[in-house]
């Protein structure tokens, strides 16, 4: 996740790292803190990979340089977009950090593979609370906090597929439209 989204702020420009650290903190928000001990690690991997290349940038001061991607960086982020591995869909943070991102790929239609594996996820009944292997709805548990997280995890769910739908230029299924769905994946659960 983190180098994704650092290959995809820096193919928007140059950025210098502490630019870099503010954008992906405030696209990750306090789920997933990025501290400089992952960012710079992060940011010399990919350097030496020979995805991304520091430039001294004189006008900021010494020892202060900007990160670029390389053509081999935009071609990596650019694969990372067109097949996410299944943790970056079924991850609600993750998924955000492609979904920043996926107006690069140049193609509607592999855009829309993305967010078709993202909607076909997210139909999948599920829920945080099971009886053996059934999925419970939150009409089912009688702790109010416990069902306060299905019908949030609920209406999100309902939300981001209603979008999905209208993106990919879909008709709802009736049981969207009627809220006789069963409780579907909610934006914090684990990865699957």
């Amino acid at each position: 996740m983190l180098e994704l989204a650092i290959l995809g702020f820096l193919a928007e420009g140059p950025l210098p790292g502490h630019e870099l650290r503010r954008r992906i903190s405030q696209l990750t928000g306090y789920t997933r803190p990025v501290s400089d001990g992952s960012l710079y690690p992060a940011i010399n991997r990919l350097t030496r990979a020979g995805l991304i290349e520091r430039r001294s940038d004189p006008a900021a001061g010494a020892a202060r340089y900007v990160l670029s991607p390389t053509a081999a960086g935009r071609a990596k982020m650019l694969q990372r977009l067109r097949k996410p591995a299944d943790h970056e869909i079924t991850d609600f943070t993750r998924f955000y950090v492609v979904l920043a991102f996926l107006s690069h790929l140049p193609d509607v239609a592999e855009q829309h593979a993305v967010l078709r594996r993202r909607l076909e996820f997210l139909e999948e009944p599920a829920s945080f609370f099971y009886d053996n292997e059934r999925p419970l709805r939150a009409e089912e548990i009688a702790d109010p906090y416990r069902r306060g997280m299905l019908l949030t995890a609920r209406a999100t769910s309902r939300a981001e597929r209603t979008w999905l739908r209208e993106t990919l230029g879909e008709e709802p299924p009736a049981s969207d439209t009627t809220g006789t769905d069963s409780d579907p994946h909610a934006p914090a659960a684990p990865a699957g």
